[in-house]
C-alpha cells in the first residue's frame, strides 16, 4: 500500500526542515511525498527544492489559505492512505508511517489517529501539553472532542466519497471534517495509544484566546447544524480537558 503525506507550508523557513526530515527518515519505503507551498518569500521554496526528487510532488503558488493548500495536496495525491503533517509539526520517530500502514492494512479500517504533544518552539524536547485521545464514540463530539488531526490518516476514497476540507468555513475546518467523516458517515476508525506527532506552539487556531474562543462557537456551530445535542457542559469539558493536557506527560514517545 502507498501512503501519500501532504505539508502545506507558507514562509516556514526555520522549521519544514523537521517536517521534511521526520518523513524522509520514515522506515516505511512506499511514500509520496507531497509539498503545497503558498508562495513564500522567506527561503522556504529554495529548501523543499534542495530535496531534489526526494520530494514526489511541490507546487508553489498563491491559495486561499491553509485549508485550500491542503485540498490542492489531496487532488494530488495518488497513495491508498493521506495523511497530513503541518511545517511547524513533525513524526515522534522513523516507524511512525510503518506503525500506521500496519493499522491501515487491516481489512475494513477507513482511519486511524493518535497521540500528540505540544512542544516548545525553540525546545522541542520540552513537552508543553499533551493531546491524548481514546477510542472514538459518537456522543464525544458532544463534549467538542476530536482526534488530533496531524495524527490522522485516511483512505483516500474516503476524501473522494465524502468530500474534502469546507472552505466556507473559515475556523474549526478540521473539526468540521473529522465530524463529517466520523460522527455523520461513521467510517470505521482505529486508536492508536502511542504519541505520533509533536506540534510546536504556536499555531493559528490555539495563538490567541480570541482564536480558541471563535474555534469554540465554530465547532458548536457544526454540531447544531447538524442535529446534534450540544451538551450545556461543553465549555467546562473543554477547559477541563485543556488543564488535563497541560498537566499530564506521556510516559513514553515511542
Amino acid at each position: 500500500m502507498k501512503i501519500s503525506i501532504i505539508t502545506v507550508v507558507y514562509n516556514s523557513s526555520a522549521t519544514i526542515k523537521d517536517a521534511i526530515q521526520s518523513v524522509l527518515s520514515q522506515t516505511y519505503g512506499n511514500i509520496e511525498y507531497i509539498i503545497v507551498d503558498g508562495a513564500s518569500t522567506d527561503g522556504t521554496v529554495d529548501i523543499v527544492r534542495s530535496y531534489g526528487n526526494k520530494i514526489a510532488k511541490f507546487v508553489s503558488e498563491p491559495d486561499k489559505g491553509i485549508y485550500d493548500a491542503m485540498n490542492k495536496g489531496i487532488a494530488m495525491a495518488t497513495g491508498d492512505v493521506v495523511g497530513i503533517l503541518n511545517s511547524d509539526d513533525f513524526y515522534a520517530n522513523d516507524r511512525v508511517i510503518e506503525q500506521v500502514m500496519q493499522v491501515m492494512s487491516q481489512p475494513g479500517t477507513d482511519c486511524c489517529y493518535a497521540d500528540l504533544v505540544y512542544v516548545d518552539r525553540e525546545n522541542t524536547d520540552k513537552v508543553v501539553r499533551y493531546w491524548k485521545s481514546c477510542d472514538y464514540r459518537p456522543f464525544l463530539f458532544e463534549r467538542g472532542w476530536m482526534p488530533a488531526h496531524p495524527t490522522f490518516f485516511v483512505r483516500r476514497c474516503v476524501y473522494q466519497k465524502y468530500g474534502v476540507f469546507d472552505l466556507n468555513v473559515s475556523i474549526g475546518t478540521d473539526h468540521e471534517l473529522l465530524f463529517r467523516f466520523l460522527y455523520k458517515h461513521r467510517i470505521k476508525s482505529v486508536y492508536i495509544p502511542q504519541v505520533l506527532v509533536k506540534m510546536r506552539t504556536g499555531g493559528f487556531s490555539n495563538n490567541s484566546l480570541k482564536n480558541v474562543v471563535r474555534q469554540n462557537q465554530a465547532i458548536i456551530q457544526t454540531l447544531k447544524k447538524n442535529g446534534v445535542k450540544v451538551s450545556p457542559l461543553l465549555f467546562l469539558y473543554k477547559v477541563i480537558d485543556r488543564f488535563r493536557q497541560v498537566f499530564s506527560r506521556p510516559s513514553a514517545l515511542l
